[in-house]
């Protein structure tokens, strides 16, 4: 175990943080300013899986099942353009995490088997040693928590545990040392309060030093089994007692939504004990999803798969908006505008690691070269250009209706994003701004900007480990009917 920051070098930080912070023309914190010995924000990063852009209320969902993180959004700032690094789950945090594209890492999908992720060409599990934003707070003299899921390495027992990445407190599940073992059936409706319980027990411990809280959930990445009280609130999306077309089985809706307003009464819970423990003013919160929302037709969501995308195109797998663009949510009192909507920042998970380290002035890992940009001033309420483009790459085929069915790189800049695949085809241009459903193709009208854009993807794409790619990636064929002899 390391060893915890001492009242001398909370000073320190202290001094460092305020300097910073003065340095970047904010000032000190509201709240902050009052102390004599001012210290360096907490930070909770709370991260769901599989939560669609329009599956809060605050982005256009009309279910009614997410009061908590609505107020959130009201109590902080709303980002409508911010996006993961990967449509999937294990490559995207790796992105949050190292502030590097996941393909850097030979983290092109979800981890699985080694085997597995052998055949796909894949790394068994992220470098302990790679600089992260938990080794980054921690030098800083953060105490650093993860709680939940990991996904950073195989589903096998020689992955190394996250204690190994920079972390102080441990409770996870798919890990080595994982806290809980318990069938899926019985774990999912439950883990999202598990992870809370320790997430809070967490907060307690370390109310009187810096902290970094890394909670990622379960939900509502399947298979969703919430209890009959969770699903009682939403029984009027499926059959009623008596009805004519009673059927014994609930909806799709009624079982995804149950769980995600779970998922939000859970997390409100953690965030009506940093106000008891007195921290609201003194914490960023930083709430977010790894990837768009899952299909039905994948078997364990083909009872509940019906995660909304908002406007956009794609879902989880895909390249399009619906895959990629997700929900994002910073609150920090006093320093972070409230009741605000920023649609003009384009930010990512790669931004994640230089951004908070700005925020909280703790250093850079030395050496280290992100991919993500320091978007502190847009998180701060100065609406800011990103300064350089973002780039996905995406090796495997894609489940699904082929209307969500991406080519395999996508690259956004300013309001252009471009689709492509490796050999040319399929060459799609939008203005996402103005076109967010990516249905006007405007390649033939801005030639120019297709062929910059897919100059610079292709360029992208050769700075990466090179890998198999599945037969399906990239394809949207549909077997159209022909005449039979």
């Amino acid at each position: 175990m390391p060893l915890l920051p001492t009242r001398t070098t909370l000073g320190v930080l202290s001094s460092l943080w305020a300097a910073a912070m003065l340095g970047a023309g904010g000032g000190v914190a509201a709240g902050a300013a009052e102390r004599s010995d001012p210290r360096p924000p907490n930070v909770i990063f709370i991260l769901a899986d599989d939560l669609g852009w329009g599956d809060l209320g605050c982005y256009g969902d009309a279910h009614g099942a997410t009061p908590r993180l609505d107020a959130l959004a009201r109590e902080g700032t709303l980002f409508t353009h911010f996006y993961a690094n990967s449509p999937v789950c294990s490559p995207s945090r790796c992105g949050f995490f190292t502030g590097q594209y996941p393909a850097r890492h030979r983290v092109h999908g979800h981890y699985d088997s080694r085997q597995l992720n052998e055949q796909r060409g894949m790394s068994q599990w992220v470098d302990p040693e790679t600089p992260s934003l938990a080794r980054a707070l921690r030098a800083g003299g953060y105490v650093t928590g993860h709680v939940g899921k990991w996904h950073l390495g195989a589903e096998d027992p020689t992955s190394p545990v996250p204690g190994r990445y920079g972390f102080d407190f441990v409770r996870a599940v798919d890990t080595a040392d994982a806290s809980w073992n318990e069938p899926a059936a019985t774990f999912w409706p439950k883990s999202t309060r598990l992870f809370v319980d320790e997430g809070i027990r967490f907060v307690r411990e370390n109310r009187d030093r810096p902290f970094y809280l890394q909670l990622w959930t379960y939900l509502p990445h399947g298979p969703l089994n919430p209890t009959p009280e969770q699903m009682r609130p939403f029984d009027r999306f499926s059959t009623r007692p008596g009805s004519w077309d009673e059927v014994p089985w609930k909806s799709a809706e009624t079982v995804y939504y149950a769980s995600v307003a779970d998922l939000d009464a859970q997390i409100g819970r953690l965030l009506d004990a940093l106000e008891d423990a007195g921290l609201t003013r003194d914490t960023i919160v930083v709430f977010s999803s790894d990837n768009g929302p899952e299909d039905i037709h994948i078997n364990n969501a083909g009872h509940a798969g019906v995660g909304s995308a908002g406007p956009f195109r794609g879902r989880k797998r895909s390249l399009y908006e619906g895959g990629i663009r997700l929900p994002f949510i910073v609150r920090w009192p006093g320093r972070v505008p409230a009741h605000r909507v920023d649609e003009t920042s384009v930010l990512s998970g790669v931004d994640l690691l230089p951004t908070l380290c700005s925020l909280t002035g703790a250093a850079m890992p030395s050496g280290h070269e992100p991919d993500g940009v320091d978007m502190g001033p847009a998180i701060l309420g100065q609406p800011s250009d990103r300064g350089r483009p973002l780039f996905w790459e995406w090796r495997y085929g894609i489940a699904g209706d082929t209307i969500h069915r991406s080519p395999m790189l996508a690259v956004r800049e300013g309001d252009w994003k471009l689709l492509v695949n490796p050999d040319g085809s399929r060459s799609e241009l939008y203005d996402v701004r103005r076109d967010p459903g990516e249905v006007d193709n405007l390649r033939a009208e801005h030639p120019d900007v297709a062929e910059r854009l897919t100059r610079a993807v292709l360029a992208w794409q050769k700075t990466l480990p090179p890998g198999p790619m599945d037969p399906a990636a990239g394809r949207n064929a549909y077997p159209w009917p022909k005449p039979r002899p």
